[in-house]
């Protein structure tokens, strides 16, 4: 367990940060400025890897990640972000919608939660909204008001997203091979210019992808799921007291789950349940707290049965994160 990150070098001219866990939340802990949380979904052991190189107007990142993951939160107020699914063994899903084809994730001063499938690969840019929006206004450019303030799946001409996805190659080979060329004033200014005449040529073609109304519907459902899920506090509610709260029979709520976030209500809700057990393990720094006493708190009734969920999600037993947490206290 632990964690593996190469900073910046005092005086140089860009910074690079590359960083490697095999903790989701360690993982999360090295992506900067972004104020985001990741939830592990899928069961077995995570490797993560960041890759963020930041010039002056300019950070272009490449994530890795090896389980499903939730990721919620916020890239930064006033931020603006667009990703590229790279390499995934599933779909990316985001506000109900599938990423393929031509579609990016765009983050325009908004909320980020979507939810990303095992062996799962991110590359993109992050910049200052107000830059996109002094650009767009220079260049006439008419920005749809409808990616604003919404994590969104959006349609784009598809020219201009396979030479950002060039760009973004080019960059992380370079990253690889000579990460030094960074440094040099001049490249530093074309490289962030050629990122920025891409997306300024991608933004005027965005439209939102159309849910439609089923699935709007059932985006709604899901939302007022975790909402429950994530809100219950110290009590932990049941299933059955979701499925009441949303009027949502377990086949229902089940159809819903697996159309918008690829699992199960089940699956989800037992999985942030660990997550929740694990980080409140990771905080422990005295002799006081018991392995049981938390799990009952996050409503595991069947110990044993607790003991294996967590081995198999986490690739350790509960004991051995306390233990660890003990020590390092």
């Amino acid at each position: 367990m632990g964690l593996d990150a190469t900073l910046p070098t005092p005086g140089s001219a860009a910074s690079l940060l590359q960083a490697s866990s095999t903790d989701v939340d360690e993982h999360c802990a090295t992506l900067g400025r972004w104020r985001l949380s990741y939830d592990q979904i899928s069961a077995g052991a995570f490797a993560g890897h960041f890759t963020q190189l930041s010039l002056p107007r300019v950070e272009v990142f490449r994530e890795v990640t090896s389980q499903q993951v939730r990721q919620y939160g916020q890239l930064g107020a006033g931020s603006f972000g667009i990703g590229l699914p790279w390499h995934a063994a599933g779909e990316v899903n985001c506000n109900g919608v599938s990423v393929a084809g031509a579609k990016v994730i765009a983050c325009i001063d908004a909320e980020v939660d979507m939810c990303t499938p095992k062996a799962f690969e991110l590359r993109g840019v992050v910049t200052s909204a107000g830059l996109i929006e002094e650009l767009a206004t220079r260049l006439d450019i008419s920005v749809p008001r409808a990616v604003w303030h919404q994590l969104r799946v959006i349609e784009m001409a598809e020219a201009p997203v396979a030479r950002l996805h060039q760009h973004l190659a080019v960059i992380h080979d370079t990253i690889a091979a000579a990460p030094e060329l960074f440094d040099d004033p001049a490249a530093q200014r074309a490289l962030e210019d050629a990122l920025l005449v891409e997306i300024m040529d991608m933004l005027p073609t965005a439209r939102p992808s159309d849910q439609g109304r089923s699935a709007t519907v059932r985006k709604r459902t899901v939302d007022r799921a975790r909402e429950l899920m994530h809100g219950s506090g110290d009590r932990s509610l049941s299933l059955l007291e979701v499925c009441k709260a949303v009027g949502a029979s377990p086949r229902k709520l089940g159809y819903c789950f697996h159309e918008v976030l690829g699992t199960s209500p089940m699956h989800y809700w037992r999985a942030m349940r660990l997550n929740r057990v694990r980080r409140d393990l990771k905080r422990s720094d005295g002799a006081k707290t018991s392995v049981y006493d938390v799990a009952v708190q996050h409503g595991f009734w069947h110990f044993s049965q607790f003991s294996l969920d967590y081995k198999r999600h986490f690739s350790e037993l509960p004991s051995e994160t306390l233990r660890r947490a003990r020590l390092a206290a």
